[in-house]
Protein backbone atom coordinates (compact mmCIF):
# COMPACT_ATOMS: atom_id res chain seq x y z
CA UNK A 1 0.00 0.00 0.00
CA UNK A 2 1.68 3.36 -1.07
CA UNK A 3 2.12 6.20 1.57
CA UNK A 4 1.06 9.20 0.47
CA UNK A 5 1.99 12.32 2.17
CA UNK A 6 -0.94 14.80 2.04
CA UNK A 7 0.20 18.36 2.73
CA UNK A 8 -2.12 21.57 3.29
CA UNK A 9 -3.49 24.19 5.44
CA UNK A 10 -6.89 23.75 4.64
CA UNK A 11 -7.68 21.20 6.65
CA UNK A 12 -11.09 20.48 4.65
CA UNK A 13 -8.37 20.08 1.64
CA UNK A 14 -6.50 17.44 3.14
CA UNK A 15 -9.74 15.93 4.46
CA UNK A 16 -11.29 15.60 0.85
CA UNK A 17 -8.31 14.43 -0.55
CA UNK A 18 -8.00 11.75 1.95
CA UNK A 19 -11.08 10.54 1.31
CA UNK A 20 -10.50 10.08 -2.36
CA UNK A 21 -7.10 8.58 -1.97
CA UNK A 22 -8.24 5.95 1.19
CA UNK A 23 -11.08 4.31 -1.68
CA UNK A 24 -8.13 3.92 -3.80
CA UNK A 25 -6.09 1.92 -1.21
CA UNK A 26 -4.04 4.57 -0.18
CA UNK A 27 -2.58 5.38 3.44
CA UNK A 28 -2.72 9.05 4.22
CA UNK A 29 -0.09 11.07 6.10
CA UNK A 30 -0.89 14.37 6.69
CA UNK A 31 0.98 18.02 7.24
CA UNK A 32 -0.62 21.37 7.45
CA UNK A 33 2.46 23.14 6.82
CA UNK A 34 5.94 22.83 5.31
CA UNK A 35 7.98 22.38 8.23
CA UNK A 36 5.74 19.61 9.39
CA UNK A 37 5.91 17.84 6.09
CA UNK A 38 9.43 18.14 6.31
CA UNK A 39 9.61 16.22 9.67
CA UNK A 40 7.05 13.37 8.26
CA UNK A 41 9.16 12.49 5.77
CA UNK A 42 12.18 12.08 7.89
CA UNK A 43 10.27 9.78 10.25
CA UNK A 44 8.19 7.78 7.89
CA UNK A 45 8.43 6.27 4.25
CA UNK A 46 6.36 8.32 2.10
CA UNK A 47 5.91 7.35 -1.46
CA UNK A 48 3.90 10.03 -2.97
CA UNK A 49 3.87 14.04 -1.58
CA UNK A 50 1.54 16.37 -2.63
CA UNK A 51 1.65 19.83 -1.35
CA UNK A 52 0.13 23.59 -1.27
CA UNK A 53 2.08 26.33 -2.12
CA UNK A 54 0.56 29.24 0.40
CA UNK A 55 1.22 27.89 3.57
CA UNK A 56 2.37 28.92 7.17
CA UNK A 57 5.99 29.08 8.39
CA UNK A 58 7.14 27.39 5.44
CA UNK A 59 5.97 28.00 2.00
CA UNK A 60 5.06 24.57 -0.52
CA UNK A 61 7.86 26.13 -2.83
CA UNK A 62 10.80 26.31 0.09
CA UNK A 63 9.53 23.16 1.41
CA UNK A 64 10.00 21.18 -2.41
CA UNK A 65 13.30 22.89 -2.74
CA UNK A 66 14.45 21.75 0.84
CA UNK A 67 12.81 17.77 0.17
CA UNK A 68 14.67 17.74 -2.80
CA UNK A 69 17.95 17.68 -1.19
CA UNK A 70 17.63 14.59 0.21
CA UNK A 71 14.28 12.72 -1.56
CA UNK A 72 13.52 11.65 -5.15
CA UNK A 73 10.00 10.63 -4.46
CA UNK A 74 7.02 12.19 -7.19
CA UNK A 75 5.53 15.73 -5.62
CA UNK A 76 2.67 17.42 -7.19
CA UNK A 77 2.22 20.75 -6.16
CA UNK A 78 -1.09 21.85 -5.22
CA UNK A 79 -2.00 25.70 -6.02
CA UNK A 80 -4.44 28.69 -6.69
CA UNK A 81 -2.56 30.58 -8.58
CA UNK A 82 -2.96 29.31 -12.55
CA UNK A 83 -0.14 31.38 -14.31
CA UNK A 84 2.49 29.40 -16.25
CA UNK A 85 5.19 31.57 -14.93
CA UNK A 86 4.12 29.88 -11.05
CA UNK A 87 3.95 26.11 -12.56
CA UNK A 88 7.32 27.01 -13.83
CA UNK A 89 8.22 27.69 -10.45
CA UNK A 90 7.08 24.55 -9.27
CA UNK A 91 8.45 22.51 -11.85
CA UNK A 92 11.58 24.49 -11.49
CA UNK A 93 12.29 23.33 -7.66
CA UNK A 94 11.73 19.91 -8.56
CA UNK A 95 7.85 19.33 -9.18
CA UNK A 96 6.93 16.44 -10.98
CA UNK A 97 3.16 17.76 -11.60
CA UNK A 98 1.27 20.46 -10.89
CA UNK A 99 -2.36 20.84 -10.17
CA UNK A 100 -4.40 24.34 -9.87
CA UNK A 101 -6.91 25.08 -7.67
CA UNK A 102 -10.11 24.25 -7.42
CA UNK A 103 -9.48 20.95 -8.53
CA UNK A 104 -11.48 17.70 -10.18
CA UNK A 105 -11.20 15.29 -7.23
CA UNK A 106 -10.92 12.76 -9.56
CA UNK A 107 -8.37 14.02 -11.81
CA UNK A 108 -5.79 14.21 -9.02
CA UNK A 109 -6.66 10.65 -8.37
CA UNK A 110 -5.41 10.25 -11.65
CA UNK A 111 -2.20 12.06 -11.22
CA UNK A 112 -1.19 10.30 -8.20
CA UNK A 113 -1.87 7.15 -9.82
CA UNK A 114 0.50 8.07 -12.76
CA UNK A 115 3.19 9.22 -11.04
CA UNK A 116 3.12 6.22 -8.42
CA UNK A 117 3.12 4.21 -11.95
CA UNK A 118 6.21 5.89 -12.76
CA UNK A 119 8.27 5.83 -9.67
CA UNK A 120 7.32 2.01 -9.17
CA UNK A 121 8.95 1.17 -12.49
CA UNK A 122 11.50 2.86 -11.93
CA UNK A 123 12.82 0.70 -8.73
CA UNK A 124 11.39 -2.14 -9.81
CA UNK A 125 13.83 -3.80 -12.39
CA UNK A 126 16.31 -5.35 -9.30
CA UNK A 127 16.48 -8.85 -10.92
CA UNK A 128 17.09 -7.83 -14.59
CA UNK A 129 20.47 -7.94 -15.67
CA UNK A 130 22.91 -5.09 -15.92
CA UNK A 131 21.27 -2.53 -18.20
CA UNK A 132 23.99 0.94 -18.46
CA UNK A 133 23.58 3.19 -21.14
CA UNK A 134 26.06 5.42 -21.79
CA UNK A 135 27.91 8.65 -23.72
CA UNK A 136 31.07 9.95 -23.11
CA UNK A 137 31.58 10.85 -19.25
CA UNK A 138 27.30 10.46 -18.84
CA UNK A 139 26.02 7.20 -17.48
CA UNK A 140 22.81 5.56 -16.46
CA UNK A 141 22.74 2.75 -14.75
CA UNK A 142 19.33 1.33 -15.08
CA UNK A 143 19.31 -1.00 -12.63
CA UNK A 144 21.05 0.74 -9.55
CA UNK A 145 18.75 3.82 -11.25
CA UNK A 146 21.98 5.90 -10.80
CA UNK A 147 23.29 8.74 -13.05
CA UNK A 148 26.71 9.56 -13.44
CA UNK A 149 28.96 12.24 -15.00
CA UNK A 150 32.55 11.58 -14.92
CA UNK A 151 31.71 9.44 -12.42
CA UNK A 152 29.96 11.54 -10.08
CA UNK A 153 26.61 11.06 -8.77
CA UNK A 154 24.23 13.13 -9.85
CA UNK A 155 20.80 12.99 -8.39
CA UNK A 156 17.64 13.47 -10.53
CA UNK A 157 13.94 13.73 -10.02
CA UNK A 158 11.95 10.37 -11.06
CA UNK A 159 10.74 12.61 -14.31
CA UNK A 160 14.43 13.87 -15.16
CA UNK A 161 15.52 10.44 -14.66
CA UNK A 162 12.87 9.11 -17.12
CA UNK A 163 13.42 11.57 -19.53
CA UNK A 164 17.30 11.22 -19.68
CA UNK A 165 17.07 7.51 -19.56
CA UNK A 166 14.58 7.72 -22.54
CA UNK A 167 16.95 9.95 -24.72
CA UNK A 168 20.26 8.35 -23.56
CA UNK A 169 18.35 5.00 -24.87
CA UNK A 170 17.63 5.95 -28.22
CA UNK A 171 20.96 8.36 -28.88
CA UNK A 172 21.39 10.00 -31.92
CA UNK A 173 17.51 9.88 -32.75
CA UNK A 174 15.41 13.79 -32.48
CA UNK A 175 12.13 13.97 -30.21
CA UNK A 176 9.78 16.73 -30.64
CA UNK A 177 8.49 18.08 -27.19
CA UNK A 178 5.29 15.92 -27.65
CA UNK A 179 6.94 13.20 -28.37
CA UNK A 180 8.88 13.22 -25.36
CA UNK A 181 5.87 14.09 -23.16
CA UNK A 182 3.23 11.31 -24.28
CA UNK A 183 6.51 8.73 -23.87
CA UNK A 184 7.20 10.10 -20.44
CA UNK A 185 3.99 11.54 -19.13
CA UNK A 186 1.91 8.65 -21.14
CA UNK A 187 -1.11 11.26 -21.75
CA UNK A 188 -2.06 13.43 -24.59
CA UNK A 189 0.57 16.49 -25.16
CA UNK A 190 -1.47 19.34 -24.52
CA UNK A 191 0.41 22.82 -24.11
CA UNK A 192 3.37 20.62 -23.14
CA UNK A 193 5.98 22.81 -24.05
CA UNK A 194 6.70 24.65 -20.19
CA UNK A 195 6.53 21.45 -19.08
CA UNK A 196 9.01 19.58 -20.76
CA UNK A 197 11.47 22.50 -21.41
CA UNK A 198 11.71 23.17 -17.90
CA UNK A 199 12.38 19.20 -17.01
CA UNK A 200 15.11 20.02 -19.85
CA UNK A 201 16.70 22.69 -18.40
CA UNK A 202 16.70 21.96 -14.84
CA UNK A 203 18.65 18.03 -16.08
CA UNK A 204 21.16 20.00 -17.84
CA UNK A 205 21.79 22.21 -14.55
CA UNK A 206 23.30 19.04 -13.30
CA UNK A 207 24.71 16.90 -15.99
CA UNK A 208 26.24 19.52 -17.92
CA UNK A 209 29.31 21.83 -17.44
CA UNK A 210 27.94 24.66 -19.13
CA UNK A 211 23.85 24.25 -19.26
CA UNK A 212 24.26 27.05 -22.31
CA UNK A 213 26.74 24.37 -24.13
CA UNK A 214 25.54 21.40 -23.80
CA UNK A 215 27.55 18.45 -24.59
CA UNK A 216 24.93 15.63 -23.70
CA UNK A 217 21.68 17.18 -24.06
CA UNK A 218 20.71 18.91 -27.00
CA UNK A 219 18.47 20.87 -28.82
CA UNK A 220 17.83 20.46 -32.61
CA UNK A 221 15.98 23.82 -33.62
CA UNK A 222 12.53 23.29 -34.95
CA UNK A 223 12.66 20.04 -33.91
CA UNK A 224 13.25 18.76 -30.26
CA UNK A 225 15.85 17.40 -28.02
CA UNK A 226 18.37 14.35 -28.45
CA UNK A 227 21.20 12.90 -26.89
CA UNK A 228 24.47 12.05 -29.28
CA UNK A 229 26.65 9.32 -29.44
CA UNK A 230 30.36 10.55 -28.51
Amino acid sequence: MAEILVCDDDKDIVEAIEIYLTQEGYHILKAYDGEQAIQVLQNNKVDLLIIDVMMPKLDGIRATLKIREKNVLPIIILSAKSEDADKILGLNVGADDYVTKPFNPLELVARVKSQLRRYTQLGAMAEKKANVYRTGGLEIDDDRKEVTVDGDVVKLTPIEYRILLFLLQNQGRVFSINQIYESIWEEEAIAADNTVAVHIRHIREKIEINPKEPRYLKVVWGLGYKVDKI
